[in-house]
């Protein structure tokens, strides 16, 4: 098996066309995989109900940024508690705590951005296909299946859950 990454090639994915998953609550569409950015990163748009988030965890093996589009999302950074709206923008570099919550009344939207790419095969590998045109109706109820697959499969991705 190579172990170098394919080139990047250029890429136009119309709106609603990425492969689409429902996360614990959350609905997730993937815009560029590693396979397409040359393994430089991944990124997805999170959509994330009131409530929604996962719980506290630790990237080990990508930096991982966060782009509000709409919504109220709270973050832990750390020891630190932050309030996030449009237009806002976190950082969280490999290595450190965190996690969100929507602590608004609608569903936040965000673009998700991992570097470098890798971490989409623990969506894969954790989370059930969803259409790319969620109805709120269609949301599984699955937030406890999720968490012990992801909780499973953490440390194969390099990741880390910890205690709230």
């Amino acid at each position: 098996m190579s172990t170098t990454a394919a080139p990047a090639r250029m890429l136009h994915r119309p709106v609603e066309t990425g492969p689409a998953f429902w996360g614990p609550g959350d609905h997730y569409t993937f815009l560029v995989t590693g396979e397409e950015s040359g393994g430089a990163y991944f990124a997805m748009e999170a959509l994330v109900p009131p409530g929604g988030g996962p719980p506290p965890h630790i990237h080990r093996r990508e930096d991982e940024t966060f782009y509000v589009l709409e919504g109220h999302i709270t973050f832990r950074l750390e020891e630190r508690t932050i309030e996030a709206g449009p237009g806002d923008f976190v950082n969280v570099p490999r290595g450190h705590v965190h996690c969100f919550t929507n602590t608004g009344d609608a569903t936040a939207r965000m673009i998700l951005t991992f570097t470098p790419a890798g971490i989409e095969r623990f969506f894969e590998e954790t989370l059930e296909e969803a259409p790319n045109r969620p109805d709120p109706a269609d949301v599984p109820d699955n937030v406890a299946e999720v968490a012990a697959r992801y909780v499973e499969a953490a440390p194969r991705h390099g990741l880390e859950f910890v205690e709230a």
